[in-house]
């Protein structure tokens, strides 16, 4: 399974899964059709599914016309999201898995920036092969979504369900804000080296206008903040020792940044 990141609308990534053997391909939260739809004519290849995280517009707004140029691809997202993913046919829960390629992909419930939220997380095949996490807006690369309908106590049990995959796991995550989320940890973990490095490392990476994403589970643990709540300089910051209330008021702090 090869995977594509595409650019979208000013800061959104989709993703492109390819299948080099049958020349298929699926593709996760399409903000808009034309980047994929030019990908796949590059490729040659068919898209026979579409894996949505969330109902938000910028993860679906492709959908309808992708559905338009092929009419057999079938739409996936979670099942507490029916009636707000336009086109979709299959309603998943944690624990459900769905297939491309050689990959079997797990689906991780995972609540809080939206009721319905899911993830899809193909585990590694083998040693040598990271597994891939499509989190759309749940985790970022350095941060972690808005709470729009869930609350900071459904957020930190879907970010511990994230934080406990491989470390070498690949972190598909669907905005390239990593920049800004740095700065924000750094304004709350300011001593932490590896957050130091991180940061002039993404710094130079955005002046020379590269992308940050995929980032690693193993790197989010060590420099991202908000899988961080037991840390003692970060419970200082906010003066609270207990894990939900240190994770809400460091969103809080994050949405006034």
């Amino acid at each position: 399974m090869q995977v594509y990141r595409l650019s979208a609308l000013s800061d959104n990534y989709i993703f492109l899964l390819h299948d080099p053997q049958y020349n298929v391909a699926a593709v996760v939260d399409p903000a808009e059709a034309t980047p994929v739809l030019q990908h796949l004519e590059t490729l040659d290849a068919q898209l026979v599914k579409i894996f949505n995280t969330h109902h938000h517009w910028d993860h679906v707004g492709g959908n309808q016309q992708l559905i338009q140029h092929f009419p057999n691809v079938c739409v996936y997202g979670g099942k507490q999201d029916r009636g707000r993913i336009p086109g979709q046919q299959v309603f998943l829960e944690e624990g459900d898995e769905v297939e491309f390629a050689d990959r079997i992909g797990n689906i991780l419930f995972i609540p809080g920036h939206t009721k319905a939220h899911i993830a899809y997380y193909f585990p590694s095949p083998q040693r040598d092969v990271p597994g891939e996490l499509f989190c759309g807006d749940t985790l970022f690369a350095g941060g972690c979504g808005r709470l729009f309908e869930g609350t900071p106590a459904q957020m930190v049990d879907s970010l511990s369900k994230l934080r406990s995959l491989p470390d070498s796991t690949r972190v598909w995550c669907a905005h390239e804000y990593t920049l800004k989320n740095l700065q924000f940890a750094l304004s709350v973990d300011g001593n932490n080296p590896d957050l130091q490095t991180r940061y002039a490392q993404v710094r130079a990476a955005r002046q020379r206008l590269e992308a940050t994403v995929p980032s690693q589970i193993g790197i989010e643990r060590l420099t991202n903040p908000f899988l961080r709540w037991e840390q003692p300089a970060l419970q200082s910051a906010v003066k609270s020792q207990e894990s939900v209330q240190t994770f809400a008021r460091l969103r809080g702090m994050k949405d006034r940044f």
